[in-house]
C-alpha cells in the first residue's frame, strides 16, 4: 500500500511531465541536388537549334521541281520553234529582200545620186537651157522622159520672155526600198522661181513632194518614174 510520501513524489513526477513541452523532430535538411551531369547538358543545348529548323518551311518535293522544270522547258522548246519560223517567214518576204533595211552604203548611194539628179532636172535658167538638157539626157529613162517634159513645159514656154529661173533643192528624201536595180524615193523640196523681168521682185517660193522610181543603168542611178502623189489630177 503507498504511503503518503509516494504519493507526494508522484504528484511531483507529473506536474514536471506536465509543465516539460514535447520535444519535436528536428526538420530534416533539404536534399543536396546532385550536379547535373555533363553528357545530359550537353544534349539539352541544342534543343532551341533543332526547334528553329523545325520551324523552317519544308524544300519542295523533287518531283514537283522537276515538273516545274519540264514545263519550263517546253515552253522553251515551244518559243524556239515559233521564233524560227517567224525568221523564215520574214526571209521568204518582200520586206526582208530591201537593201533600203539592211545595206547602208547602198542606200546612201541612191539617197545622193537622186538627190542630185532632181536638184538638176527640175531647175531651170532661161540663160543656160543647155544646162536643163544635159541634165535630162544624163538622168532619166523610160517613161520619165515624157512626164518631165511634161512638167517644165510651162516653165519653157515663159522662160525667155520672162526671163525665169526655177531653182530646186532637195530638203529632205527617204530611200523607202531597194530591190536589186531597182529603188523607190520620197522626195521633199523647196523651189523659188524668180521673174528677172519684172520691175518688182517677182520671186514666188513653194515646196514639193513627189516620189520617184530609179533603176541602177550604166553603173549609175536614174529616174524611170516620177509619181506626185495625185497632186493636180
Amino acid at each position: 500500500m503507498p504511503t503518503t510520501r509516494h504519493l507526494v513524489n508522484r504528484r511531483r513526477r507529473l506536474a514536471s511531465v506536465q509543465a516539460t513541452p514535447p520535444r519535436t523532430a528536428a526538420a530534416a535538411p533539404p536534399p543536396r541536388a546532385e550536379p547535373e551531369p555533363p553528357r545530359a547538358r550537353r544534349r539539352a543545348e541544342p534543343e532551341p537549334r533543332r526547334a528553329r529548323r523545325r520551324a523552317l518551311p519544308a524544300p519542295p518535293a523533287l518531283p514537283a521541281l522537276t515538273a516545274a522544270l519540264g514545263v519550263l522547258t517546253v515552253l522553251l522548246g515551244g518559243f524556239a520553234v515559233w521564233s524560227t519560223g517567224e525568221a523564215a517567214a520574214l526571209r521568204d518576204t518582200p520586206a526582208a529582200r530591201n537593201a533600203a533595211l539592211t545595206d547602208i552604203a547602198r542606200t546612201s548611194e541612191v539617197k545622193g545620186q537622186v538627190t542630185k539628179a532632181v536638184n538638176e532636172l527640175f531647175s531651170y535658167d532661161y540663160a543656160a537651157t543647155a544646162t536643163a538638157d544635159k541634165a535630162t539626157r544624163a538622168y532619166l529613162t523610160g517613161k520619165a522622159v515624157e512626164q518631165h517634159r511634161a512638167m517644165l513645159a510651162p516653165v519653157r514656154e515663159q522662160a525667155a520672155k520672162q526671163k525665169l529661173v526655177l531653182t530646186t533643192t532637195v530638203t529632205e528624201s527617204g530611200v523607202e526600198l531597194i530591190d536589186g536595180d531597182r529603188a523607190r524615193v520620197l522626195i521633199y523640196a523647196d523651189q523659188s522661181n524668180t521673174r528677172t523681168a519684172a520691175t518688182k521682185d517677182g520671186t514666188t517660193y513653194g515646196a514639193a513632194m513627189f516620189v520617184v522610181e530609179a533603176v541602177r543603168k550604166d553603173n549609175a542611178w536614174r529616174i524611170a518614174a516620177i509619181d506626185t502623189l495625185g497632186a493636180g489630177s
